[in-house]
C-alpha cells in the first residue's frame, strides 16, 4: 500500500512516502504537489524505487514513522465540499427547520461548497473553538485527491475520464459551528463563517488503485467510516451509501469549469456522521455540542484514522451590524446628486 504524507523531520517539512512502519522522505525540495503534478503512475514508479531502493542514510533515509510529526497531507489548492449522504440530509432538514423527507432538488444533481484550503489541520492538532460559537461540531468524511492525467484538461468530464484524475482518497473532518452557520445560511448563502475556521484532512492520502477492486458495479465503494467522541462510538456509515460514486462528483465539478492537480472533494457527512444529524434524530443536543477538551476520531477503512482534540474558545466579538441607511435613489450617479 502506497501512502503519500507530509512530516515535521526536525523543524524542517519534508514530504513523501509511508510504507509499513517508515517514512522515506522526497529529496529535499520536492512536495507532495509535485507528486500530483506527476500524476499516479509516474509517483507509483517513484515509490517503489524509493521504498525499495531506500538509502540507509542521509538525505534520503527512512525513518521511523513513530519519530516524525505528521502534518496535513497537502495544502488544498481548492476545497470542495459536496453533500452526498441522503440520511444525513434528511436528519439535518429535522434538524434545522423540523422538515421531513429530503427536498427533490437534492436528487437531482450534487451539490457543493467552496471552503477554505488555508486553515486545513493534521491530525493531532489542537482545533480552538471559534469567537462566538457555542454548537462546535464535526463532520465525517472521505475526500478525493486530484492528480494530473496527461493529455486531458480537467474540464468537462465524463465520470470515466473523471475516475481516472482521482489520485488518491484521505479522510476528512470538516469542523462546523453550527450556531454560527445557522445565522448565515439564513441569507440564502452558503456556510462561511460557520466553516471556514478548520478543516483536518489526513492522515496521509491513499492512492487510488489501492481501491480499484472495492469497487461495485455501479462505481460505489464500500468503505466503513465510523466517528468516536472521547472514546464513545457516535456515528458510523459505509462510504457506499453515497447519492453518486466519487467518479460523478469529480464529473460533475468539471463541469463548465475544471479540476486540477491539488484539489480535494470531499464527500459530505456521512450518515450519523455528526452531532447536528444526531440532534434532530434525538430532538434534543444529545450527545452535547464539543467542548474544550474532547477528543473526536474519525476512522476509514483502508486510509486511517484521524484524531484532534478541541482546544479554548477564542473569546472576541466578531459581528458587526449593517449601518442604517436611507436608500439611494437608482439613478444616483455617486456625487450626492440623483440622476436626471
Amino acid at each position: 500500500m502506497v501512502k503519500i504524507a507530509r512530516w515535521n523531520d526536525g523543524g524542517e517539512v519534508r514530504s513523501g512516502f509511508i510504507h509499513e512502519d517508515r517514512a522515506y522522505p522526497l529529496p529535499a525540495g520536492q512536495t507532495v504537489n509535485d507528486l500530483l503534478d506527476d500524476g499516479l503512475e509516474e509517483t507509483l514508479a517513484l515509490a517503489e524505487r524509493t521504498i525499495g531502493g531506500a538509502a540507509l542514510t542521509g538525505d534520503g533515509a527512512a525513518h521511523p514513522l513513530s519519530g516524525v510529526v505528521l502534518l496535513a497531507p497537502l495544502v488544498p489548492a481548492t476545497l470542495r465540499d459536496f453533500v452526498a449522504f441522503e440520511e444525513h440530509v434528511e436528519g439535518m432538514r429535522i434538524s434545522v427547520d423540523g422538515a421531513a423527507g429530503v427536498m427533490e432538488e437534492w436528487y437531482q444533481a450534487p451539490t457543493f461548497y467552496f471552503s477554505n484550503p488555508h486553515t486545513v489541520r493534521a491530525t493531532g492538532e489542537e482545533i480552538p473553538i471559534p469567537a462566538g460559537c457555542s454548537q462546535l461540531d464535526f463532520e465525517t468524511e472521505v475526500a478525493a485527491v486530484i492528480g494530473r492525467v496527461p493529455g486531458s484538461s480537467g474540464t468537462n468530464l465524463s465520470a470515466e475520464q473523471a475516475q481516472r484524475h482521482i489520485f488518491g482518497y484521505t479522510v476528512f473532518n470538516d469542523w462546523s459551528a453550527r450556531d454560527l452557520q445557522r445565522r448565515e445560511m439564513k441569507v440564502s448563502l452558503g456556510p462561511c463563517k460557520g466553516k471556514d475556521f478548520a478543516g483536518t484532512l489526513g492522515p496521509w492520502i491513499v492512492t487510488a488503485d489501492e481501491f480499484t477492486h472495492r469497487h461495485d458495479a455501479d462505481g460505489f465503494l464500500g468503505l466503513r467510516m465510523s466517528v468516536d467522541v472521547n472514546g464513545f462510538r457516535v456515528g458510523e456509515d459505509l462510504l457506499s451509501n453515497l447519492g453518486w460514486p466519487f467518479a460523478e462528483l469529480v464529473a460533475y465539478a468539471s463541469q463548465d469549469s475544471v479540476v486540477l492537480p491539488g484539489d480535494v472533494l470531499g464527500s459530505g457527512t456521512c450518515g450519523s456522521g455528526c452531532l447536528a444529524e444526531l440532534w434532530g434524530r434525538h430532538g434534543s443536543q444529545t450527545p452535547p455540542p464539543l467542548q474544550t477538551g474532547d477528543t473526536v476520531s474519525m476512522t476509514v477503512e483502508g486510509i486511517g484514522t484521524i484524531t484532534n482534540t478541541v482546544g479554548p474558545r477564542r473569546e472576541a466579538s466578531t459581528l458587526v451590524r449593517a449601518r442604517p441607511r436611507q436608500r439611494l435613489p437608482r439613478a444616483y450617479n455617486g456625487a450626492g446628486v440623483a440622476g436626471a
